[in-house]
């Protein structure tokens, strides 16, 4: 075997330990050992300048390290630091430094590689972006290993290359590979360069001029304009006219300059994404619009909706999502039901909340199953319920019972304050009537996905299983669970049972879930800030509130062991009375402006 093809049989063992290298995790012997073996072949080929003088004492000092790797670990390391150190850097450890960031790179399934150099790090304030300054070198003579592409920020910004990011140099020791421009300019914006920035910061940006997704961690940006681009969308040949008749008849040209035109199909005038226009037929419609679906199911709809360009009958219209009113002479949808009057807007119906991203235009409409009744009736009062399979319940309907506090409800997990309940023959097994008659699969305007309702997990308290709108624990009793595959949405029974519009005591108006993809509202009654993965709130149409669900799902009434009497939630009461009032159980002072539980 010459020396050129045992090199690349020693590199193919180092290709053994790639994807996971990190120079601290190798063996060091191993690591090593090959590279001594390495450098005795590079010096044997014949390479277009020879190694300098200085190879001797790193040859002497990688021989210490071999030696050493059994005897002294802490030598050891000094002895690696001193061998990286060596100034002026020896060519051996140059042309080793080469064969790792290149074996390891070809090795990595990440495709094309090209690097990231951002000149400027940016921070976000009121929606716009500022200058931190220049973007953090951690480089330093001796950590030139770090720029080893396992320590890379890699994303994957289009399909067929992954841009990385080497936080250590930010570009300066990777000269073999291709660079993104730092500065470019773009037809969509012929006034100012956009330059490369980096936004390191873990929260939501806003979204991209060009397409309908948030902007990325590094985008180019206008500072003069406030116009911001992903990456993605800069690498992308620019369309400049469209024939798509779908939306329109004719060709459709692009109207590059930010201007505030009404869109035919959004009926929206922002200018956050460019338009295309047709100046015969005065038709304007966004670059993003023109992706949208025709046939769609949401989950605020029992049926299907389908895109209409106008909606021509009589009367007003309002969008069934956000409960505004829709012009009628621009595009929506509607129900494709003759006797079904839903309809919203373009924007709102295809929300990342409420739709599942599916275009239904063509696909047949498949006859959804059948719901799987909760339980089997044996006879009059007596049930076998899916949850409890084992043993029968009967139906409980004595009014005058008294009020138990060891009694709770296996399907809400709440107390059986009054009403109607099941208990099991042979066991301490009860449900409410109302929980025993659960429907097993339900549609919630909260997930775009059918539900199904499973039985608790019994004591389990990963964050896995926590309710996504109102943080609580689904760990006993009956919640709803997404069936998609990794589609991991819980859903507690008191929250799917409360839907919209719903009429609570804590407001005047009837409330919505009209909540944006990404919006925060804070509930005015506990006053926190909606963090739950949903962030859904119950919001009015008419004025400035929003409830989120922990508040909207606590119960109006509850017993107390010690008061006959049930106790009702009060929101705060405006009283002239000096007294000061205390909880009858912390034994603490209770404000009466906000809520408490009293008896009447």
């Amino acid at each position: 075997m010459d020396s050129e093809s045992e090199l690349i049989s020693l590199i193919s063992q180092l290709i053994s330990l790639d994807d996971s290298t990190d120079l601290n995790g190798f063996d060091p012997g191993s690591w090593l050992k090959l590279i001594t073996q390495i450098i005795s072949l590079l010096r044997s080929i014949d390479f277009d300048s020879p190694p300098k003088p200085d190879s001797s004492e790193l040859i002497s000092l990688i021989t210490q390290l071999v030696n050493s790797i059994d005897s002294d670990p802490e030598l050891l390391r000094s002895l690696i630091a001193e061998t990286l150190s060596l100034e002026p850097e020896p060519v051996l450890v140059s042309l080793i430094y080469r064969i790792f960031s290149v074996v390891v790179s070809m090795y990595s399934n990440s495709g094309r590689l090209v690097s990231l150099c951002p000149q400027a790090q940016v921070y976000q304030e009121e929606g716009k972006f500022h200058v931190i300054g220049e973007v953090p070198l951690m480089m330093s003579r001796n950590n030139k290993w770090e720029c080893l592409p396992d320590s890379w920020k890699k994303l994957r910004l289009t399909d067929d290359v992954t841009h990385f990011h080497c936080t250590n140099c930010n570009g300066e020791n990777h000269g073999e590979y291709k660079k993104v421009l730092v500065e470019i300019k773009h037809s969509l914006h012929q006034k100012h360069s956009l330059q490369l920035v980096w936004f390191n910061e873990a929260m939501i940006t806003r979204e991209c001029y060009c397409c309908d997704e948030y902007l990325r961690e590094f985008f180019y940006y206008c500072f003069v304009c406030d116009y911001a681009m992903n990456v993605a969308c800069v690498e992308k040949p620019q369309v400049l006219s469209i024939d798509n008749h779908k939306w329109h008849e004719h060709t459709l040209a692009l109207f590059p300059r930010k201007s505030c035109l009404t869109c035919d199909v959004c009926a929206l005038s922002d200018s956050s994404c460019p338009f295309f226009i047709c100046p015969p037929c005065d038709f304007v419609v966004h670059q993003r619009c023109i992706s949208l679906p025709r046939v769609i199911r949401i989950s605020r709809h029992l049926h299907r909706i389908s895109f209409t360009f106008s909606f021509d009958h009589q009367g007003d219209w309002f969008c069934s999502v956000c409960r505004r009113k829709i012009e009628n002479e621009y595009g929506g949808y509607s129900c494709i039901k003759d006797d079904c009057c839903y309809a919203a807007h373009s924007r709102c119906a295809t929300q990342s909340n409420v739709w599942d991203g599916i275009d239904l235009e063509g696909v047949p409409e498949e006859v959804e199953e059948d719901d799987v009744e909760p339980f089997v009736t044996l006879s009059d009062g007596i049930i076998q319920h899916f949850s409890h399979q084992h043993h029968h319940l009967k139906l409980d309907e004595d009014t005058s019972r008294d009020y138990d506090e060891n009694k709770m409800c296996q399907g809400c997990v709440m107390p059986i304050y009054f009403g109607n309940f099941y208990s099991c023959t042979q066991c301490d097994f009860i449900l409410h009537e109302t929980c025993a008659n659960l429907s097993r699969k339900i549609h919630h305007p909260v997930h775009p996905h059918m539900l199904t309702l499973v039985v608790g997990h019994g004591g389990v308290t990963e964050g896995q299983h926590i309710c996504l709108t109102c943080t609580r624990l689904c760990v006993a009793g009956f919640f709803y669970e997404c069936g998609k595959k990794e589609c991991y949405f819980k859903l507690h029974v008191q929250c799917a049972t409360v839907s919209e519009p719903l009429v609570h005591e804590s407001h005047m108006h009837p409330l919505f879930l009209t909540s944006k993809p990404g919006e925060y509202r804070q509930c005015c009654v506990c006053k926190l800030y909606s963090s739950t993965h949903t962030r859904e709130t119950f919001n009015c149409i008419e004025c400035d509130f929003a409830l989120c669900f922990n508040c909207a799902t606590l119960p109006h009434k509850v017993r107390y062991k010690h008061d006959k009497h049930m106790l009702s939630l009060s929101y705060g009461e405006e009283t002239a009375s000096t007294l000061t009032y205390w909880c009858e159980l912390c034994e603490k002072r209770l404000n009466i402006n906000e809520r408490f539980y009293k008896c009447d």
